[in-house]
């Protein structure tokens, strides 16, 4: 079937599933692209700016198994109308966490209560926070491990490895076949605050990658960033485990394990985490791609959720809390890109003398 690009809400047959994807930036697009391939009528659903670059260039989307994809600009149906949300059967929010109140309200508004909504985004209390206002609805938490890379000419390339996963609720089976079908498996899980952590625990990094400057595969080669990246590792897993929460295992390494990993030296870290290693040259964190295009990032959903669980517990997390004071000032216009050893400096810096 062919899609055009417009602003107006398409008509769909009674039939076909519809898969609106809500939040249509990197990760929304990639995954959009993929699930277009499947017998789902597909939706995106997002900003002006995406789609004068989709009418540009279309789509593009490639991964490190050397899979690649073209999704011409005439197929797409790309929507800046929360009205396409009225035929949807599957709601897919990659809206950034900030900005999940909104949706929730655009989903209120204009979707039947009858659609399945699946939050694919960063952090751990998004799908908290849609279910909220979204009382009639089933909403269900997922979790996107790898890394999407927004290059020239409509490009998106998956740069690391990781399957998608999701809470294990009886709404999501009947679209298993599709996710399956496109390359895009979700691996089910019934604790899935333990999944949330687990991957919030790798997100330490992304505030780490984004002062750095550097590609990730370069940040995580240099010993000093990694002991940064340690130090906040070892206090959210000391909160968490206050909390009597066990993150899981997302990486190759179990959580606990990680710190120890990061403060080996450079030889024999690049042995011991050759898949963590696995992933594209020039691959980067979408908090770094924010501070460059200079909008908010997500510091207040990854370290800044470490901070308020403390807060909870009448605790601290003060390297955490540093993290988030660098990448504040770095938002603000103060970004100045630090080598490894300054910024373990600025982390082990007394409280006080910031």
């Amino acid at each position: 079937m062919t899609r055009s690009i417009d602003n107006q809400p398409h008509a769909h047959s009674a039939s076909t599933q519809h898969i609106v994807i809500l939040g249509a930036g990197a990760i929304g697009c990639y995954l959009g692209a993929w699930l277009h391939t499947t017998a789902a009528q597909v939706s995106l659903l997002g900003r002006p700016r995406v789609a004068e670059r989709i009418r540009q260039h279309g789509l593009t989307a490639s991964d490190l198994n050397q899979r690649k994809i073209k999704w011409s600009a005439s197929e797409i149906s790309f929507s800046t109308d929360p009205d396409v949300l009225k035929t949807a059967d599957l709601i897919v929010v990659t809206v950034k966490s900030a900005d999940s109140p909104e949706a929730a309200k655009l989903i209120a508004q204009h979707a039947k209560s009858s659609a399945l909504v699946l939050s694919f985004q960063n952090g751990v209390g998004n799908a908290m926070v849609l279910q909220h206002d979204l009382p009639g609805m089933t909403v269900l938490s997922g979790m996107v491990p790898f890394n999407v890379a927004t290059l020239p000419e409509g490009r998106l390339h998956c740069a690391t490895e990781g399957q998608l996963c999701a809470e294990d609720h009886s709404a999501l089976q009947a679209w298993l076949p599709l996710f399956n079908a496109c390359g895009l498996p979700i691996q089910l899980h019934t604790n899935f605050e333990q999944i949330q952590w687990g991957k919030l625990i790798l997100n330490l990094n992304n505030s780490v990658n984004a002062l750095s400057d550097m590609p990730l595969k370069a940040q995580l080669s240099d010993r000093a960033y990694r002991q940064c990246l340690a130090l906040l590792i070892e206090e959210t897993i000391q909160i968490l485990k206050w909390a009597g929460i066990q993150p899981a295992k997302i990486s190759k390494a179990p959580p606990a394990l990680l710190p120890f990993l990061m403060r080996a030296p450079n030889f024999i870290f690049r042995r011991l985490a050759a898949g963590m290693l696995k992933m594209d040259e020039n691959a980067r964190s979408s908090m770094w791609e924010d501070l460059q295009l200079q909008r908010k990032t997500e510091v207040d959903y990854i370290n800044g959720a470490v901070i308020n669980l403390a807060h909870s517990l009448a605790q601290t997390a003060p390297l955490n809390s540093r993290m988030v004071s660098l990448v504040k000032k770095a938002e603000a216009g103060e970004y100045r890109p630090k080598d490894g050893h300054q910024l373990l400096s600025d982390l082990l810096r007394p409280q006080t003398s910031q």
